[in-house]
This record gives C-alpha cells, structure tokens and sequence, in this order.
C-alpha cells in the first residue's frame, strides 16, 4: 500500500475521505478562520433569552457546520434527513456518516457520544459501542484559540483497540443527572494529534453585531 505525501493510507482498497478535502483547500480554510466565530457568535444570538444561552444553541452550531458541508461538496451529496436509530450520526457526506461535536473552553473533555438520561442504556451502550462514523470537531474557546478537527474513523478505531472501551467511554456518575455518555479526555486528546487527524486553528473573537430576534418575523409579517 502508497502513502501519499499528506500521510493518509492510499492503494487498493483504501477508502479516500471527502472531509479532508476541507483542510486541504486553503481559500476554504481562510473562510473557515475569518465566518466560523461569526457565525457561531449569531447562533448564541439565536439561542439565548435575557443573557443566557440555550441548549438548541447546539442544533444551530450543527446546522452551521452541515451548511459547511453543502457549501463545499453541493446539496446532492449531502443527506441531512437521519434516522433516530443512527444516534450518533448527524449528517452523511457521498453516503458516508459524519457525527459533528462542538465543546467550549480549553478543556477536551464532556464531548458527547451519546444523549441519554437512562443509566442502563448507557452501561448498554458502552459495552456495544464501537467507533462507525468519521468525526468533526469545533472547540469553541471565546477571546482564545480554539480548533475545527476532522478525526477519521480509522484512527478513532485503532485508539478504541489500543486502550479499551473503560478508557475511551467515560460513563456519568450514579447517583447525577446524568446528560450523556461521553469520550474520554485521554482519548480525545489522543484522537486530535492523530497524524492522519486535522486542524484548522481558530482565533474565537466576537464581534458587534446588531441583532433582533424578531425582526425576520416582523418581515414577513410586513409581507402582502
């Protein structure tokens, strides 16, 4: 099997991966720097009521990211329309599953693999889970640098296999509130710095924008 030069396995066999294209088309990239922060900053607009930011703030965040997607590969290759039974999938790019994660801060750790408030479906899921969709990863760090990562499938596979599913799952502790089951910091750390993993560093400063929740709706109102 080739190695091509960017050190993503080619060759009979190999699955090329669309995503990387993102990383790889540098106008693109710039795009990516300079709109992300803004449009991730209009998203809390959307989402937030007297300061506070809601929890749909996540549903726009990926919305956002799966514009990205249409916007780079066309409307015919992207299917937005996912079954509930593929939980972890939010988007599939040429038919293959992509599962979109955003966090906050500097800290790695709390992402999501799973939504569940139910602490046997998450002792369930841990012990059937196994790594199927490639990732996109936006941390979100405000008047910091932050990251857009692509974490390929293979390489959350072979980090599952070398460490086990007790140190790549992280489930909630009994007796909480629990809101998910989670990856671990140790694997997630390890899934960025992946050499077939990729980064586009982001520099998280908010901007003044003049916003009004309603004015779209008064708009429309305004319409014969």
């Amino acid at each position: 099997m080739k190695e091509k030069s960017d050190g993503l396995a080619v060759g009979k066999g190999a699955k090329s991966n669309r995503l990387i294209e993102i990383f790889e088309d540098e106008k693109l990239v710039e795009k990516i720097k300079r709109q992300l922060p803004y449009l991730f900053q209009l998203a809390e607009l959307e989402s937030s009521r007297a300061g506070k930011t809601g929890m749909e703030v996540g549903s726009v965040r990926e919305r956002i990211i799966v514009a990205l997607l249409i916007y780079k590969f066309g409307e015919a290759n992207v299917e937005t329309e996912i079954p509930i039974t593929e939980p972890e999938v939010d988007v599939k790019l040429f038919g293959e599953p992509v599962s979109i994660k955003t966090i906050t801060g500097k800290s790695f750790s709390g992402v999501k693999l799973i939504w569940t408030v139910d602490a046997q479906k998450a002792k369930e899921f841990r012990e059937n889970y196994y790594p199927h969709c490639d990732i996109l990863l936006v941390q979100i760090n405000w008047n910091d640098v932050g990251g857009f990562y692509y974490i390929p499938l293979e390489a959350q596979k072979r980090l599952f296999d070398k460490i086990g599913r007790e140190r790549y799952i992280k489930l909630p502790k009994p007796g909480t509130n629990p809101r998910g089951v989670e990856i671990t910091k140790e694997a997630l750390l390890s899934l960025i710095e992946d050499s077939n993993s990729r980064k586009i560093e982001i520099n998280w400063q908010r901007t003044e924008i003049k916003f009004n929740a309603y004015k779209r709706w008064i708009d429309l109102w305004r319409e014969d």
